[in-house]
């Protein structure tokens, strides 16, 4: 079996990183996962197991310009891990890297049974709320039983599977030099979008808004939007459209980065994966 670690970096964001944490830690151990505290200020208010937790100086400025410089921290601490692992995985704390259930296979188990050259992707599948069937999250259930659907992102479809140094580009969207290659098998579920009131929360966080991320937040209600306004397909069906669009096309403006040539998918997440998160 090939050894494996996680890393991320985050900033004022508990939520998500008692799920991470319980998620990757079943995957891959809690000891091989590595999370970085954007701050000394910085403090993790529950127990996290043998998870290694490391504070670092603020990232601070505005959201661009802190991100950039974010993912080559990220991508100086993959190098170095890889003295010590054969695969990293790098992804932010909303995200969530599944193998299909339908294979009954961990992360370590179906990873260790590819030929990674460089990266490897899984389909970006951006979950979202559909505001007249789905109430606020219950953070104490299964993310995926409260949630239905979700739009089939070229965004969110990330090189996060590593096995040589690389630089990632922000928000770990591609890998500067390098093609890229989605996994049949594999799905980037992100949960940033997945709650209308956990966006509004966040335009009342000061931290936030000084570092100029209201138009990210803003942007991410367009899958709430998405997800309410327009019919779901079949996942089952849909899904490896998606993947055979994001493999063949690419946006003008960076030729190693997926496209949906402006095609809104969205679908109905497959039953099968009601209980993986």
């Amino acid at each position: 079996m090939k050894k494996i670690c996680i890393i991320t970096r985050i900033r004022n964001d508990e939520f998500f990183l008692k799920k991470w944490i319980k998620y990757y830690g079943s995957q891959v151990g809690e000891s091989n996962l590595f999370v970085y505290l954007d701050g000394m200020d910085q403090n993790i208010s529950f127990d996290c197991g043998d998870v290694n937790i490391i504070k670092c100086e603020r990232i601070a400025g505005h959201v661009v310009d802190a991100e950039k410089r974010r993912l080559k921290f990220l991508s100086d601490m993959a190098a170095i891990h890889l003295n010590n692992y054969d695969i990293i995985i790098g992804v932010d704390v909303d995200e969530f890297l599944v193998v299909d259930p339908k294979l009954n296979l961990s992360l370590p188990q179906y990873l260790s049974k590819k030929e990674i050259n460089i990266s490897l992707s899984g389909l970006g599948v951006d979950v979202g709320q559909h505001l007249e069937q789905e109430k606020i999250i219950n953070d104490s259930q299964p993310f995926l039983e409260q949630r239905q659907f979700a739009v089939l992102s070229s965004r969110y479809t990330k090189p996060c599977v590593i096995t040589k140094p690389v630089v990632w580009g922000s928000g770990f969207h591609r890998v500067k030099k390098h093609n890229f290659h989605i996994d049949e098998n594999l799905f980037l579920f992100h949960f940033g979008c997945f709650d209308m009131q956990m966006l509004l929360d966040r335009f009342k966080d000061a931290d936030r808004m000084k570092s100029g991320w209201e138009r990210h937040i803003k942007k991410r209600t367009r899958t709430i939007d998405y997800v309410t306004k327009i019919k779901a397909k079949s996942g089952d069906k849909w899904m490896p459209i998606a993947r055979l669009i994001q493999t063949y096309t690419r946006p003008i403006y960076a030729w190693n980065k997926p496209s949906m040539l402006f095609l809104t998918m969205v679908v109905s997440i497959p039953e099968r994966f009601r209980k993986t998160l």
